[in-house]
């Protein structure tokens, strides 16, 4: 097969029990692995988890599935020894609890690769990878197919709302699942998404990102590169024709390569209008209609791209295009993509996850078609691995263009990447570069001044974005108590 697994990957996974009972998660608090905990409950296996510390909503979800997380880490955590231990990607080959890993006999395995053994395997796996647009996606594929009646599972990096979670388990044959390029675990420097093995997969980006583990744009496109050369000809994998770094990166696959976009590709968006209910548009294939009258409730261009590449892929499976046409007009998103928090004193507050600049960029853009004619206010927190780093400084300047004015917090720092200051995303000059194309833009030092700015500056008829990969400090929800 295509998808042959390391020897070392093989290896792992032959020392998992007959019968498992109990598994424990190092590294219980992402939401991933918060979500392989629920699935396991589920499934009737129990389940402990350790961690460095707890956030909501994981802690509140861990209680729920009666999950016991303990912290800090430490080897006590694996007395009595599990049946099985799954080692999240953030935790290091210094970690108390993998040292103990290391040096005994419990059998251990990474997320994907308990995944794959305990979920995947028999399933149709229908896969979105990409820089950008995944877990919308992801969650878009799930919900067609349950409105369908497939009844799929379904894994995915934010709270869908319309499964009010992000996992599922149901009783079909399918399982969508969103395909992250970061890597694996200690142990296994690859990206998760090898593990996966899917039948059909869509690319929607390819754009240098993670770089506290990607070196360059090259880096980033051999493990896209690497997933394409795996995918056979009994595979369908499509491909986003806007981004040329995807198209690159796939050309060599023997996987059926569809590519769409709405610039390019063989499947293109027509006739979109972008309105208060949201996305209305059509699709021609070589400039023929295949597909007319269709209905997104999420609004803005770059989701309805997520969505021709929901189309193209789920045709592509078998899925009649009526019953594609019917999941799409009741599709209602996932939390914090371009999400209405509230409104106070006629001020609409959205809370977003954006913090790449093709991102920021994309979220504007659809902002402002949605709300045209009211001014919009930025407020941007730079949290993510990436966006930390000046490797973006001059990417980020022209991602604001659409907003009246911008608010940039300050760095996000984290003990287990301190980033030296030469290499730290400048705020200061950054909002002078946004200054200078148009846009007001100041620095602050913390998120309290932020919410200072935005309260005294704010007037009626304003639309706040509020975009970071993290709580932002709940400034969207705080922005509303102090508004009001």
């Amino acid at each position: 097969m295509a998808f042959e697994v390391s020897a070392e990957s093989a290896a792992r996974i032959a020392r998992i029990p007959a019968a498992v009972r109990r598994v424990h998660l190092i590294g219980v608090a992402g939401s991933a692995m918060a979500a392989l905990a629920g699935m396991f409950v589920a499934r009737g296996i129990r389940v402990t988890g350790s961690d460095s510390q707890l956030y909501e909503p994981t802690a509140s979800l861990l209680k729920e599935l009666n999950v016991v997380a303990r912290i800090p880490y430490s080897a006590a955590n694996l007395e009595p020894p599990p049946d099985l231990a799954i080692v999240g990607n953030v935790v290091t080959r210094a970690n108390p609890e993998a040292a103990a890993l290391l040096a005994g006999a419990i059998p251990y395995v990474s997320m994907p690769e308990a995944l794959w053994h305990f979920f995947l395997r028999g399933r149709r796996v229908l896969m979105v990878a990409g820089t950008h647009g995944k877990t919308t996606s992801t969650a878009m594929i799930a919900h067609v197919l349950a409105a369908a009646g497939r009844d799929p599972s379904m894994l995915v990096g934010g709270i869908a709302i319309d499964f009010g979670g992000n996992y599922r388990l149901g009783g079909g044959d399918d399982f969508a699942i969103e395909g992250d390029e970061y890597d694996t675990a200690f142990f296994d420097k690859g990206p998760k998404f090898l593990h996966y093995r899917p039948h059909g997969a869509i690319l929607t980006a390819v754009e240098f990102d993670h770089a506290d583990i990607y070196r360059d744009l090259e880096h980033v496109k051999s493990s896209f590169r690497a997933l394409a050369e795996r995918m056979d000809e009994s595979r369908v994998l499509a491909v986003c024709a806007d981004f040329p770094h995807a198209l690159d990166a796939s050309a060599h696959t023997r996987a059926r390569r569809p590519t769409f976009g709405l610039r390019a590709g063989e499947y293109r968006a027509a006739d979109v209008a972008i309105r208060a209910d949201g996305a209305h548009f059509a699709i021609e294939r070589d400039g023929w209609r295949v597909a007319g009258d269709l209905f997104l409730p999420i609004g803005g261009r770059m989701n309805v791209a997520n969505a021709l590449g929901v189309w193209v892929l789920l045709r592509e499976c078998g899925i009649e295009a009526d019953a594609i046409a019917r999941g799409f007009a009741t599709f209602r998103g996932v939390k914090r993509r371009q999400e209405i928090v509230g409104e106070a004193r006629g001020i609409t507050v959205i809370d977003d996850f954006a913090h790449h600049p093709t991102a920021i960029a994309a979220t504007l853009e659809a902002i402002a078609e949605r709300f045209a004619g009211r001014r919009i206010v930025a407020a941007f927190e730079p949290r993510s691995n990436t966006s930390r780093r000046a490797v973006f400084q001059q990417g980020f300047a022209s991602a604001f263009d659409r907003a009246a004015r911008v608010y940039l917090g300050a760095v996000y720092f984290k003990e287990n990447d301190p980033i030296p200051p030469a290499e730290r995303l400048d705020t200061d000059a950054l909002a002078a570069a946004i200054a200078a194309r148009g846009p007001a833009a100041s620095a602050y030092p913390d998120t309290d001044a932020i919410l200072d700015g935005i309260v005294r500056d704010a007037r009626g008829g304003d639309v706040i974005v509020c975009m970071s990969n993290g709580p932002f400090d709940r400034l969207p929800t705080r922005l509303l108590e102090a508004l009001a």
